[in-house]
């Protein structure tokens, strides 16, 4: 595939018009990412669910509200493109897996597109990854066996990358049983985006 980088735009363009897995993906291709050049904070999660793919809108669901009272951030800044950019793992919603789960982020997706997308985000301060997908792809060797362990050795990756768990109603049971990461993580969190976005309007 042929990859262009003149701008951001162009780019997501590119993006949005990608087939390469379309043959493997239930409701057909529709890639969903947000950002612009001057984005600030970087999100990057797994693959949008079938209400995301449904609105074309980025943690548009029970998810998103929960990741947006992690942040601490309303909707009118979570969606403000020019502050906060989004770009998930897998672009497209993937299916089911055999558990009735939503199965893993098509593998075509962060190989083809991350590194050229990310090179067009010459601002961001702060990336989060959000899940165990992103946390193996972009930690890589620095990462720890699990995800459990990565989120709670997050002080090692920041201030510029801050690893999160899914924000999934599924994980409520996580949370309760690691009470830490509501009273550490958490607070940390908050204060990292808030410096961040305060940079970008100053």
């Amino acid at each position: 595939m042929l990859i262009t980088m003149n701008d951001f735009a162009e780019l997501k363009a590119q993006v949005r018009a990608c087939t390469l897995c379309a043959d493997h993906l239930p409701l057909g291709p529709r890639p969903i990412l947000r950002g612009e050049e001057s984005a600030k904070l970087l999100i990057i999660g797994q693959a949008p669910g079938t209400k995301v793919h449904e609105s074309g809108i980025p943690w548009h669901d029970r998810s998103g509200d929960r990741l947006r009272e992690w942040l601490q951030v309303d909707e009118g800044v979570f969606y403000d493109e020019s502050k906060i950019a989004i770009v998930p793992m897998g672009f497209c919603y993937p299916g089911r897996d055999k558990n009735g789960g939503d199965a893993p982020p098509r593998p075509e997706c962060a190989p083809t597109w991350h590194r050229p997308l990310l090179a067009q985000l010459p601002d961001v301060r702060l990336t989060l990854l959000v899940g165990g997908y992103a946390q193996k792809y972009h930690l890589a060797g620095l990462r720890k066996p699990t995800m459990t362990e990565t989120v709670r050795r997050w002080r090692r990756y920041a201030p510029s990358i801050i690893p999160l768990p899914h924000p999934s109603w599924r994980n409520t049971a996580w949370l309760k049983k690691n009470p830490w990461f509501e009273k550490d993580l958490l607070p940390g969190l908050r204060k990292n985006i808030k410096d961040v976005l305060k940079e970008g309007n100053s």
